[in-house]
């Protein structure tokens, strides 16, 4: 068990959120797949939370992003990443939080770019967009 009472396995069913806070990473039909891009680390950090309560889901995304203006969440399953070939591993602190891992990697960078892109393409695809507005 994790601090925060969170089993240390993410199940396939298991939903996670991936909060947006820059207003070119969606639009009205929901998130785009820059919002699924993971940093340099390859890292891409996801909340362990249901859409449902939205209060807790904000405030989520407060504690990941204080001081920060978030527009809104993109919804999917943890069986989404896997399903494209990538992994979601528990990372505490902040409490909920998880990884998008198992990102292609290339000695072309530009080829590690494209390769990435489609999983972010698969992952924005299978999401539903919560706005926070």
């Amino acid at each position: 068990m994790l601090p925060s009472g969170l089993s240390d396995s993410i199940a396939a069913d298991e939903p996670l959120a991936r909060f947006v806070h820059e207003s070119n990473k969606f639009n009205k039909s929901g998130a785009k797949p820059g919002a699924f891009m993971p940093p340099a680390n390859g890292l891409l950090s996801v909340a362990r939370h249901p859409k449902e309560p939205l209060d807790g889901l904000r405030f989520l995304a407060e504690e990941f992003l204080p001081g920060v203006d978030v527009y809104g969440a993109a919804m999917l399953s943890a069986g989404d990443a896997l399903n494209t070939g990538l992994s979601v591993i528990p990372e505490e602190p902040p409490p909920r939080h998880a990884n998008i891992t198992g990102w292609p990697t290339s000695s072309d960078p530009e080829l590690q770019k494209a390769a990435r892109k489609e999983k972010a393409l698969k992952l924005a695809s299978a999401s539903e967009w919560v706005p926070f507005g």
